[in-house]
């Protein structure tokens, strides 16, 4: 079952989104697999605290994306092959790149500068 024990909703991102990364980011980091099954609509709602058209907002989503699979009355299941979970860590890495690279350039370093702060972190 996809766990959401560490969901913490946060300030200025809308929850469904945050359903959303939180989904992706388990696929890509392999938490999340083929056929894991996801808590239902209604359970995950109660437990986040959320309304339940919230949570299915996320899942339809999901479902559009080819993501999970859902069937009417019966539970969700994570859908994916290799191509679709490493175009979704591709995805991640590169919006990641980017907020990283916009903070940094907001804050006066030049690529260089930048590159040695990573390296140096890494």
């Amino acid at each position: 079952m996809v766990g959401f024990e560490n969901f913490r909703p946060r300030d200025g991102v809308p929850v469904y989104q945050q359903i959303l990364e939180h989904i992706k980011e388990g696929i890509a980091s392999g938490c999340i697999v083929d056929g894991d099954e996801l808590p239902s609509r209604r359970t995950l709602s109660t437990l986040l605290g959320l309304n339940p058209n919230t949570v299915q907002k996320a899942y339809k989503i999901l479902e559009d994306e080819g993501i999970i699979e859902s069937h009417a009355g019966a539970k969700s299941y994570v859908r994916l092959d290799g191509e679709k979970t490493a175009k979704i860590k591709a995805q991640l890495i590169e919006a990641a790149a980017v907020r990283a690279a916009e903070a940094l350039k907001r804050l006066g370093l030049d690529q260089s500068e930048a590159v040695a702060l990573i390296q140096k972190y890494w």
